[in-house]
């Protein structure tokens, strides 16, 4: 009898105290350890696992620039494929698979240009594009992309059997880009070899284009396919711009 008349008390104790304080008088929303019911709900005013109950919350992170990216076989004019590729066997170019098209996508075309005693000219052109998202305890989608092209480049400098590689900076194509050109030999034929690689705000772009001769025919000079290689880098960079307009 003793212990309902305080318990009466209590009750009655709750009901004269404004609403908005009747939560704290149950014991039924507090655990054995001592936290609130809602202690594992996530909140907006801490900062992270640093945050305190001051209400700071983790800076901002910038949002990425691109959202989307192209579709990767349609990069480059179909006069531009013509002129890189002669005799292409699919102008509408092989696309890879992706799981996501807006944050990587891949497409390939080749060419084999018969000129009966002169041998044979083969070319091949391929261009990847790899997005970034800004994410809070990584970085920005720009910074992750900047990381990410630092390594493809050097990537490109070590391709196995690559012989006279030569790198160079490239103005005017997306916000940094580096040219490389090497030499290396493939079921016993020689191909010159170029490669860009280019970052527009938070994408980055690779571009291979090589060739060989075939039959007899003479071996593409790297020099020569670094030209028409820089210019079609271009065109990669404007299409992200025109995915995104």
């Amino acid at each position: 009898m003793h212990r309902s008349a305080k318990r009466l008390a209590g009750l009655l104790t709750c009901a004269a105290v404004p609403v908005m304080l009747v939560a704290g008088c149950s014991g039924s929303g507090t655990d054995s350890s001592g936290d609130t019911a809602t202690s594992d709900a996530p909140s907006s005013k801490t900062g992270g696992a640093g945050g305190s109950a001051t209400g700071s919350t983790a800076p901002s992170l910038a949002l990425a620039k691109y959202k989307k990216l192209p579709n990767p076989c349609e990069a480059f004019s179909q006069d531009t494929i013509k002129n890189l590729l002669p005799k292409v066997k699919n102008a509408s170019g092989e696309q890879g698979k992706s799981s996501d098209n807006n944050a990587r996508g891949y497409c390939a075309w080749n060419s084999s240009d018969a000129k009966g005693v002169d041998g044979t000219q083969y070319r091949w052109l391929d261009v990847s594009y790899q997005r970034y998202d800004s994410e809070q305890g990584i970085g920005t989608g720009e910074k992750r992309a900047t990381e990410f092209y630092a390594k493809k480049v050097e990537d490109a400098k070590a391709t196995e059997g690559a012989k006279n590689v030569k790198t160079a900076k490239t103005d005017g194509t997306g916000d940094e880009a580096t040219s490389l050109t090497y030499e290396s030999k493939k079921d016993g034929n020689d191909f010159g070899n170029a490669t860009v690689v280019m970052r527009t705000a938070n994408v980055v772009i690779t571009l291979n284009y090589n060739g060989a001769g075939l039959a007899g025919a003479d071996t593409p000079k790297s020099a020569d396919l670094l030209k028409s290689a820089q210019a079609a880098a271009k065109e990669a960079v404007t299409a992200v711009n025109k995915a995104n307009g």
